[in-house]
């Protein structure tokens, strides 16, 4: 079956492009979620026009993306963790904590375009990319570091 994508589906295509899918994949994904059109000549006409406003949109977002990308390229965030022996930490520190400490800067970022593999447990620099955009990714630095304790009397 030929559909024509609606939407960027993931290891399928780019909006506006036409695609040979499977039928039951078609019928049973893409036009429910309505990612996805028949390929009628008509369907075609329409989606070639929403085509040209959404490349300005993407163009638009791309380089509002690309300019919050250099900004967060020389950001340096600091956490600090109680830790244990051997450096290693109590807790972690996980994607919604970079988050809040973003947000707390004044850079509103979803958690979940925090691409940590896995939370961070040792103190130390780490790189940590940020996806901005389908083509965007940010480089954050993230410094993590053992907390003060109190000075004893």
């Amino acid at each position: 079956m030929e559909v024509i994508l609606r939407d960027h589906v993931e290891n399928l295509g780019r909006r506006g492009d036409v695609v040979k899918v499977a039928d039951g994949y078609a019928r049973n994904y893409l036009l429910p979620r309505k990612l996805a059109l028949l390929a009628t000549p008509a369907n075609k006409k329409v989606v070639e026009r929403q085509r040209k406003i959404a490349d300005t949109h993407e163009a638009a977002e791309r380089s509002g993306a690309e300019a919050l990308a250099v900004q967060l390229s020389t950001l340096e965030i600091v956490l600090s963790r109680r830790v244990g022996e051997h450096e290693a930490l109590y807790g972690s520190v996980t994607s919604a904590d970079i988050a809040e400490v973003l947000a707390a800067k004044g850079f509103e970022t979803d958690k979940r375009k925090i691409q940590l593999a896995e939370p961070l447990k040792a103190i130390g620099e780490f790189t940590v990319p940020v996806k901005l955009h389908r083509d965007v990714v940010a480089q954050l630095t993230v410094k993590v570091t053992p907390l003060a304790d109190a000075p004893e009397a």
